[in-house]
């Protein structure tokens, strides 16, 4: 008896080591005939010397550096001198003037509803997709992430926000409020969507909104940074906001590094692609290799941006010289994956997919443009020709410092011809050229949100900052004030209003209306909300752009909206005291 008791334990261990070891082979082979997934990782306003690899010694960035070490790093990768047309260019692999971006805020930074996006690309392949972060390119439904490919989107469509701490965000499009400081927070989303998805393939795009102002940081990242002496960035005019930055990128990378984590607990890593790179050049004048310009400029400071492309055990780590930009990633990104996808609009884009994977392929020849407010400059493998058609030798002159225009007369006259034919042949868009209206209303929103951003001012009224990202309206005094926006309703029907206002007891009583054509809406102020602004306490150094305030929802009732395009007009019809209110936002919601 105690025989067979111990031949039928031995062949039930027998008969568990086979399944586990087909389990196990099962999963490894379908872990490797999965699509991979892909990881991108965006900083805002982190400058190609930012991180402790790049050589700058006043910072420490492990996590970013352990990817730089095991993957690939472009030695000369491009963006766009500043946020929103880099977004646009890595959305849709064209270069940010051919798909409507003209500005960063107002409207200007939306992507024309034409083009497709790599969210689309992936989530048409099968993949779930995500955005955490900052979108910048566009707000209301369908410039908004979730009908542009993103399954899943926390965080803002504004290009910078206001508050970093517990901030007010929106979860496709519904607003909540976030947990704390906000790279955190993204961060957090980030690792539960790839936990949640473990089982598929996933698209996650993490924009964060950081070392961009206001300048905040958590406690324990600035007391690593307010007393410690600066190396690299001995001697720079603004010690506080530089101390902030790297205190903030130092942040990023700890948060990159709970990424690598959870993708090796769930055995990720080697079906994973990671890329980290920049949106343009640092916000401030702080150590960048001694590189000419900043954000903003077309110069190699404010447009060379750090990428890094890490997919273990396929992409052999490495170095990699081939002139790439931020076009470039959907087409290549696209290929890795091996998705296979016909683009409605030619691509500026390269795919880089064999240089990547065979990184001693020869260079492929060709010319980026970077454009930004009237100035243009080009950059080959090369050369670069700045915005007053200057020549330098970027192989030898990073910095440039020295024009060699007579000493390659042929190819400074080659370029200066193809930058000539590229102004007269591009059709540049601009305020006064756009046409495009507000949408309101779309069958896919559950709200549509029109903030103080995007109104026009008449009157009295102005925003609380010369930049309208995160700004409010205020000074609203006179009968004639008035703000407005160019919508096309979409839909008819009934329209639920929620206004976000903050209003002193001595103004209340004051009366407004909402009107679109023949329809209104007539509102009084009832209760008194007015918050301090703050910010101030919370800034490592002092900001340029708008503080911010505590704003309160305010249902206003319903109006009747019908479709086509008019102007939505808020305005004041009775003001008591000395001022209507200050407005942040408007939400409308269709009933019918």
């Amino acid at each position: 008896m105690q025989k067979i008791a111990n031949d039928n334990t031995i062949n039930f261990i027998k008969h568990s080591f086979v399944v586990l070891s087909l389990f196990f082979l099962s999963s490894c082979t379908n872990q490797k005939e999965r699509k991979p997934n892909v990881i991108v990782i965006m900083a805002d306003d982190q400058g190609w010397g930012d991180l402790s690899y790049q050589g700058n010694q006043d910072l420490n960035t492990p996590n970013i550096d352990r990817i730089a070490k095991e993957g690939v790093r472009f030695e000369n990768f491009y963006v766009s001198p500043v946020c929103s047309p880099t977004r646009a260019e890595f959305l849709t692999g064209r270069y940010h003037f051919r798909s409507g971006v003209y500005s960063t805020s107002s409207g200007g930074e939306r992507l024309n509803l034409g083009e497709e996006t790599i969210a689309e690309v992936f989530k048409q392949a099968g993949y779930q997709t995500a955005l955490y972060g900052k979108w910048h390119s566009g707000m209301q439904h369908p410039y908004h992430p979730n009908t542009r490919g993103f399954d899943d989107f926390y965080g803002f469509c504004s290009g910078h926000w206001g508050n970093y701490f517990d901030p007010i965000l929106e979860h496709n499009g519904s607003i909540v409020k976030g947990n704390g400081f906000i790279v955190d927070d993204l961060t957090e989303h980030t690792t539960n969507f790839i936990q949640d998805n473990k089982q598929q393939p996933f698209f996650v795009y993490l924009s964060l909104n950081t070392p961009h102002s206001p300048m905040q940081v958590p406690d324990d990242y600035w007391d690593r940074f307010k007393e410690k002496p600066l190396v690299s960035n001995l001697g720079v005019k603004n010690p506080l906001h530089t101390r902030a930055a790297l205190a903030m990128c130092e942040n990023i990378d700890d948060n990159v590094g709970r990424i690598l984590k959870v993708l090796e607990a769930h055995d990720l890593s080697e079906n994973t692609i990671i890329v980290y790179l920049s949106d343009n050049g640092p916000n401030g004048r702080r150590w960048n290799a001694g590189m000419k310009g900043t954000k903003g400029t077309t110069d190699e400071g404010g447009t060379r941006s750090p990428l890094l492309i890490q997919w273990k055990n396929t992409i052999v780590p490495g170095s990699i010289k081939q002139l790439m930009g931020a076009v470039d990633l959907l087409p290549t990104l696209s290929a890795l994956a091996g998705i296979d996808h016909d683009h409605p609009k030619p691509l500026d884009g390269i795919n880089f997919k064999t240089t990547l994977l065979a990184q001693n392929t020869p260079l492929k020849e060709r010319t980026l443009y970077h454009y930004w407010r009237g100035a243009t400059s080009l950059r080959n493998q090369k050369f670069r020709l700045d915005k007053d058609n200057n020549l330098f030798d970027i192989e030898k002159d990073r910095k440039q410092t020295q024009m060699v225009d007579d000493d390659y007369p042929i190819e400074y006259a080659s370029l200066k011809e193809l930058k000539q034919t590229f102004i007269d042949t591009t059709a540049f868009p601009t305020k006064a050229t756009d046409n495009r209206p507000f949408p309101l209303g779309h069958a896919d929103a559950p709200w549509t949100q029109l903030p103080a951003r995007d109104a026009l001012l008449s009157g009295n009224v102005q925003r609380s900052n010369r930049y309208p990202n995160s700004s409010f309206v205020t000074n609203w005094t006179a009968l004639d004030d008035r703000i407005s926006w160019d919508v096309e309703v979409l839909n008819s029907g009934l329209y639920e209003a929620v206004l976000y206002y903050t209003c002193a007891a001595e103004n209340l009583g004051s009366r407004f209306r909402l009107e679109l054509g023949k329809n209104k809406l007539e509102a009084t102020l009832e209760e008194a909300h007015d918050p301090e602004l703050f910010g101030a306490l919370q800034d490592r150094s002092p900001r340029t752009e708008s503080y911010v305030k505590d704003f309160k929802p305010l249902n206003i009732g319903n109006i009747r909206l019908e479709k086509g395009r008019d102007e939505l007009v808020l305005k004041a019809t009775e003001i008591n005291g000395n001022q209507l209110m200050d407005f942040r936002m408007l939400l409308l919601r269709r009933l019918e």
